[in-house]
């Protein structure tokens, strides 16, 4: 945490664990019922949510999102391109954290795409990382 003037800052959300700050991310059997119970836990389900939401797919913000998982299959995947997607999405919905590096990693012959994202808060500078991995089999493949 940051120290200011000698004295720990912590985020008043992170004081009292009985309360949820917001929904855990994804939403699947484990995080169903289970919230988030620190900032930077929510900050890290905020952010895989806003890579893997598509533009336009959410209600009132037709922004927000990054769209990784259409990317998977585009060719010649411009890394720069896609760093400065993701870095402006996090600059506009996700201001208490700044990108570090944006890594990514293919197996093209198995359809694979490795996408390392490093970034750090904001308040107290510490760092986090979160790895999305890619496979062709979570996706249909059209007849045609």
């Amino acid at each position: 945490m940051a120290y200011v003037n000698g004295n720990r800052r912590i985020s008043p959300l992170d004081i009292n664990k009985n309360v949820t700050i917001g929904v855990a991310f994804p939403l699947d059997n484990v995080n169903m019922f289970k919230g988030t119970q620190t900032l930077k836990e929510q900050v890290k389900s905020n952010l895989i949510n806003l890579l893997l939401t598509e533009p336009g797919e959410r209600v009132n913000e037709p922004n927000f999102g990054v769209g990784l998982k259409s990317l998977l299959f585009e060719p010649n995947l411009d890394v720069e391109i896609l760093k400065e997607k993701i870095n402006t999405q996090i600059e506009f919905y996700i201001p208490t954290i700044s990108l570090s590096n944006v890594d990514v990693n293919s197996i093209e012959d198995e359809y694979k795409l490795f996408i390392v994202i490093s970034y750090s808060f904001n308040l107290d500078g510490s760092s986090d990382a979160i790895q999305l991995n890619f496979n062709s089999s979570y996706f249909p493949r059209g007849n045609g």
